[in-house]
């Protein structure tokens, strides 16, 4: 069929995302009969707690199933101004929208804030869709490379001071981090605010695996003395509650920066589902019990594959957070990754969709006994 479409520059600019590319390769080698052991997505295995599976239902029972305000219903939006007052972050239900998923929180955001040349900086290795996010809206890309330094911040700050200037619009954090799982110090975060602050630069800090967290304290960022009305803080209910599917996020903002946000919110999604908000009211009161065994769980798995990539000669920098981690491959990491799932039936994400060349990112979100298949199928394959 002939396509007649006169396709924007826009959407020319960026190309379609590499870790659902990998993930629906999985699916389609799992539909014709092939055992994949999939490690590229970034979802946790773990049901929705049941507590909020059966809020959802007594919303859509209770006739939940119209429009809401545009920014979300006020129990939600309070619930969510608490759980940030808590991380010490001055917040109120004013200064919130609840969006469809944490990424819509982003593209709101960046398309809020940035203008076409606008310098913006990513923390490399950075997750997929924030270099096209930037440049579906016109910005362009300045990056600071973390991977010298074992994915950490602290290290790498006077490389972020040379990166960072009057004529930066927009700094990106992401911590606990996908795809390293690095959680930067408070030490570096106070580095960023001290940046921010002399160059004036807004901060979107997207803390989307606050929870899960290990061996360190997220901090979160605007709780720093002067970063209340500079940041943007982006979370969600996706990873933590285990609620992708149920497409549920939230910013955080000054008033100013919501008012503007809400423009582009209310005429792109209207606003985010009804009875899946009073889901998420649920989700924040009563599942710390549940969150809690999931964070134990992906932090027994990480250290299984510490153990079982040393037992092997194969370094990682281990993270402290998320459920991720890069492992050292081939200088080709796409063509590594490529043999990983035509030889092994391991699915796996190649680094230079991260900006990582020469590593591939594996989820840990699965059983500790497909983890294990997993690297003895690498192994038996020498692919490690």
């Amino acid at each position: 069929m002939t396509d007649v479409y006169d396709y924007s520059d826009r959407i020319g600019r960026v190309e379609p995302s590499a870790t659902l590319a990998i993930s629906n390769l999985a699916a389609e080698k799992e539909a014709e009969g092939a055992d994949i052991v999939d490690l590229s997505v970034g979802e946790p295995d773990f049901d929705t707690p049941a507590n909020v599976v059966e809020a959802g239902k007594a919303a859509l029972d209770a006739g939940h199933t119209g429009y809401t305000s545009s920014n979300g219903i006020p129990a939600l939006r309070e619930g969510i101004a608490e759980k940030l007052r808590g991380q010490g972050v001055d917040a109120t239900a004013e200064e919130v929208i609840v969006t469809p998923g944490g990424k819509q929180a982003l593209y709101e955001t960046i398309g809020t804030l940035v203008d076409d040349g606008d310098e913006v900086v990513l923390l490399d290795p950075a997750w997929v869709s924030y270099e096209a996010m930037v440049k579906l809206a016109g910005g362009a890309l300045s990056r600071v490379d973390l991977a010298p330094h074992g994915f950490q911040l602290e290290p790498a700050l006077d490389d972020l001071a040379e990166a960072v200037s009057d004529d930066t619009a927009l700094l990106v954090v992401n911590s606990p981090s996908n795809p390293t799982g690095a959680v930067f110090s408070e030490t570096a975060l106070e580095g960023v605010r001290d940046l921010a602050v002399e160059h004036d630069v807004a901060v979107i800090s997207d803390e989307i695996y606050g929870q899960i967290v290990y061996d360190a304290d997220h901090v979160a960022l605007a709780s720093l003395d002067g970063m209340d009305d500079r940041t943007v803080t982006i979370n969600g209910f996706s990873k933590a509650y285990s609620m992708t599917g149920w497409r549920l996020g939230y910013l955080h903002a000054t008033e100013a920066f919501v008012s503007q946000a809400g423009k582009l919110h209310s005429h792109s999604v209207s606003c985010a589902t009804n009875f899946v908000q009073h889901a998420g009211v649920e989700a924040l009161e009563h599942t710390d019990e549940a969150v809690e065994e999931m964070r134990q769980a992906f932090a027994d798995r990480r250290d299984l594959l510490v153990d079982l990539f040393e037992e092997h000669d194969v370094d990682v920098d281990v993270g402290e957070g998320a459920f991720y981690m890069m492992i050292p491959v081939d200088d080709d990491d796409a063509a590594w990754c490529e043999r990983a799932i035509e030889e092994a039936s391991v699915a796996c994400v190649p680094g230079t969709a991260f900006n990582a060349p020469g590593f591939a990112r594996i989820s840990y979100a699965a059983s500790e006994e497909r983890l294990r298949e997993a690297v003895d199928r690498l192994v038996t394959n020498d692919l490690l």
